[in-house]
């Protein structure tokens, strides 16, 4: 097996909490008095949009929120959103210690709007481990579509059998491990060190 010289990791799930997953967004509708269906129904329709990098985070709020009047204002209602994401410390430790690795070069391939992945970058302090960011706001496409992934290997002149790909979704690893990536599906950070280990990379 070849030395693998790329960890491309995903961010919500992985290296921290979703940022404005169903979860979170289930915790906006108890917080703000919203109503579930609505805000479900309306956030299906944005979401491809805000992820890509085709809308931004106020054309977002206006449709899935503020298309009526709020006993709340908007900058309440962000930073409520920007509290959902917190940083998971075992796996930002081990991303650390393998960027210590000169061998490795660490970067991320994620579905994320612009304001809250430029948040959750500095929130995670991700910018002094990792050295590309291949955010979906960014390249103009979302996991699981493929030209994600293709941009990420392109630009990092990563070898596919030299890269690994890390997501807590099993559909994000089909199309990674379609163009001859290594794959992990994360379920904590010990079974992460092991099964890089497994691949080679000291962990």
């Amino acid at each position: 097996m070849s030395a693998i010289t790329h960890v491309f990791f995903d961010v919500g799930g992985v290296l921290g909490t979703d940022a404005w997953d169903r979860v979170q967004r289930a915790a906006a509708v108890r917080r703000f008095g919203l109503d579930a269906a609505e805000v479900e129904e309306r956030h299906a329709e944005a979401a491809g949009a805000l992820e890509s990098g085709a809308m931004t985070m106020d054309e977002y709020l206006d449709a899935a929120v503020f298309h009526r009047e709020r006993p709340f204002g908007r900058e309440e209602f962000r930073a409520f959103m920007r509290a959902q994401s917190e940083p998971h410390p075992e796996v930002l430790a081990l991303a650390r210690e393998l960027a210590d690795n000169r061998g490795l070069r660490l970067m991320t391939i994620n579905n994320e709007s612009d304001e809250l992945n430029r948040f959750r970058l500095r929130h995670f302090g991700l910018a002094g481990t990792f050295s590309a960011f291949f955010s979906s706001c960014w390249v103009g496409a979302v996991k699981p579509s493929r030209r994600i992934y293709e941009t990420a290997l392109a630009v990092s002149q990563a070898k596919p059998g030299r890269a690994v790909f890390i997501d807590d979704r099993a559909r994000n690893l089909g199309p990674a491990r379609a163009l001859g990536m290594h794959v992990i599906l994360f379920r904590d950070a010990g079974r992460l060190r092991a099964e890089l280990s497994a691949l080679g990379v000291p962990a």
